[in-house]
């Protein structure tokens, strides 16, 4: 019998539903406290996982779910940045 691979599943911040984490984009607070969007999915440090549409992102920015999870604060920069991430993948 073949094995079957997981697929790893994460929950988005914005619409809090449970999606397959490649879906998903992870956003990083690095251990020097630096937020940033990982694009590998790899880096070291505490993520968030949010969907790339913008009602998901405005939804986690407005409840303050990605600073919540991420347990720092996000700069307008960094939200200027993942919607024109989203902007690009839609």
């Amino acid at each position: 019998m073949p094995r079957v691979k997981k697929i790893p599943q994460r929950m988005c911040v914005g619409c809090q539903e449970m999606k397959n984490k490649k879906e998903l984009i992870r956003v990083v607070r690095t251990p020097e406290g630096r937020v940033e969007i990982d694009p590998t999915g790899k880096r070291s440090g505490r993520g968030a996982y949010v969907c790339p549409n913008r009602e998901c992102l405005q939804k986690a920015i407005k409840a303050r779910r990605l600073e919540k999870s991420l347990r720092h604060s996000i700069d307008p920069e960094l939200t200027a940045r993942l919607m024109q991430e989203i902007g690009t993948n839609e």
